[in-house]
């Protein structure tokens, strides 16, 4: 066992990972904000961070960081929460945060609370934890994960030591990949997650694959005028997929929850699962349109003369054969429109309405009469 658990995870993120190993020499804080794009290693930079806090005056410190590092952990003193469907219940952040931290811990000196998508915390949530960032009990150390900084309150944020994570580079996530993928694809990959080494992950596999595939299929069909077979449809029959999926993990979960004890009323478990299910619809959708988008600009970057930012390496030879004759400044307008559509779905639009429009938008812009 590591004497540190920082050691092994932090090689990706080193700054990040000298300054939180300084942090547990000198006393870490009682509060920390993560804040890294989606996939940069948050998740696991606060996992290892708790097992040391934790082993930290521990009688035995490895046998503390081994419990601490495993998901889900059997350690009483590390309390993880992560948000069902869209968000975080605000009586779960009571429970296990707010009325768990003046608890003593049960083993050493130290408990931690860690909040995953803490940028999902709604407005009454945040304001309801000010009290116990404002007067933190000396054992208790909270983290908090968030991809959108701009989404945490600013009183929430303030009471908070600040850890930046960086993007991964393209580099770095094509090598994490290794044997998930064919060379050819690992490199597409990790060129389309932008840093992110989660959708990398899933853009290798084959689900990933098959999202791509739909993307390339609408956008060749809008290139083309072909519209008849409605080639937005794969999109949206494959977030359907994904969000049943979600949905019936969310609800296998707190059924097992309900048998072991923990009670959960049929409302909570309907609007818990319909949560799931958009959360994971919605995440399909959103990163179907920033595939499209980068399929648009990769059709910019043939009509420049520069493959070498070619996101979508794998699948140049069908770039060029689209982009042959398209004009510049309309491969350029097709992001607009696709980056325009993405917003939209923020206003709770009619998904399969906003992507047939975007299709015949398109279509009208790339094949002018």
């Amino acid at each position: 066992m590591s004497a540190s658990a920082l050691e092994g995870v932090s090689g990706h993120q080193p700054k990040v990972g000298m300054a939180l190993a300084a942090a547990i020499e000198d006393g870490p804080s009682h509060a920390y904000l993560f804040r890294g794009p989606a996939g940069s290693g948050k998740r696991n930079l606060a996992r290892a961070f708790a097992a040391d806090i934790l082993a930290t005056g521990s009688p035995d410190p490895g046998e503390t960081r081994r419990r601490a590092l495993l998901d889900p952990s059997p350690h009483p003193d590390l309390v993880w929460l992560k948000p069902v469907g869209m968000s975080h219940a605000v009586a779960d952040v009571r429970e296990q945060i707010i009325h768990q931290a003046p608890l003593s811990p049960f083993e050493g000196r130290n408990r931690v609370f860690v909040i995953e998508a803490a940028d999902q915390l709604n407005e009454e949530s945040q304001n309801a934890m000010l009290k116990t960032l404002e007067e933190p009990p000396p054992h208790a150390h909270l983290i908090l994960l968030a991809a959108d900084g701009e989404a945490v309150l600013a009183t929430v944020a303030s009471r908070c030591q600040l850890v930046e994570l960086d993007p991964l580079s393209v580099e770095m996530v094509e090598a994490e990949l290794g044997t998930l993928a064919t060379p050819d694809r690992a490199r597409a990959a990790a060129r389309l997650a932008r840093g992110d080494l989660d959708r990398a992950r899933l853009l290798a596999n084959d689900r990933g694959q098959r999202i791509r595939d739909a993307v390339a299929g609408m956008m060749a069909a809008s290139a083309a005028d072909e519209l008849a077979e409605s080639p937005w449809m794969p999109l949206l029959n494959l977030a359907k997929q994904s969000g049943e999926e979600a949905g019936a993990e969310v609800s296998d979960v707190l059924d097992a929850e309900s048998k072991e004890g923990i009670k959960h009323t049929k409302k909570e478990v309907e609007e818990a699962t319909r949560r799931a299910q958009r959360r994971a619809r919605t995440a399909v959708l959103d990163l179907s349109l920033s595939l499209a988008a980068s399929w648009a600009r990769d059709w910019a970057a043939v009509l420049s003369a520069a493959p070498e930012v070619i996101f979508n390496t794998d699948r140049r030879e069908q770039l060029e054969a689209e982009a042959d004759g398209m004009r510049l400044d309309t491969a350029r307008s097709t992001v607009e429109l696709i980056a325009a559509t993405r917003s939209s779905f923020k206003l709770n639009v009619s998904e399969e309405l906003a992507l047939e429009a975007l299709c015949y938008r398109m279509t009208r812009l790339l094949n002018p009469v």
